[in-house]
């Protein structure tokens, strides 16, 4: 076993300075907030979001669907969890009549009230729809709700894309943290 690090930026948004604009996304998609009921549903859309990107090899649980499973009982169990700030998104196929959950996000309140975002996952098939920042935009407005002023979350230097949206929203990088995994090399 051996050891290995990545690199990941703490970024802020400061929701006293105004919420960026709702993105339009296309009308067959549709936002719901935290229910209980949902569990499993988001559980399995953050496995599909999560379990070929690099951030499965950072946090393990993320590639497996037992771990997602375990990963959201936890955050959604913490007294600090932010339901207005839990959000499914579904894409409603209104020829099949077929419903596919395509992106999660949660979020907690942290000890100095800020309001960290855990994860935000979107399914392969619906990304370049705008739902990351819809997922966001909804997040935040749970933030505000609920008097927060400060928005936080982390993100692996690895995840261009991730990162690229996260400061075109208005994020900024206020720290670089390291992460260690254990790896086993053959």
């Amino acid at each position: 076993m051996g050891v290995t690090y990545f690199k990941r930026f703490r970024m802020e948004y400061d929701l006293a300075g105004g919420l960026f604009p709702e993105p339009r996304v296309p009308n067959d998609y549709v936002a719901s907030r935290w229910n209980h009921r949902l569990l499993e549903e988001h559980s399995e859309t953050k496995f599909n979001s999560f379990r070929f990107e690099i951030d499965a090899n950072v946090f393990p649980c993320l590639g497996n669907l037992d771990g997602c499973r375990r990963l959201m009982g936890d955050i959604s169990g913490r007294p600090s969890f932010l339901p207005n700030s839990t959000i499914l998104v579904a894409h409603h196929d209104h020829q099949t009549g077929e419903v596919d959950y395509c992106g999660t996000i949660q979020a907690i309140r942290d000890p100095q009230n800020r309001g960290s975002i855990q994860n935000i996952g979107v399914t392969p098939g619906h990304r370049g729809y705008r739902i990351g920042t819809w997922l966001i935009h909804h997040a935040f407005r749970g933030f505000i709700t609920e008097g927060i002023q400060l928005a936080t979350l982390e993100v692996t230097a690895h995840n261009t894309k991730a990162l690229r949206l996260y400061e075109r929203l208005g994020f900024q990088i206020t720290r670089t943290v390291f992460k260690a995994v254990e790896v086993a090399f053959a």
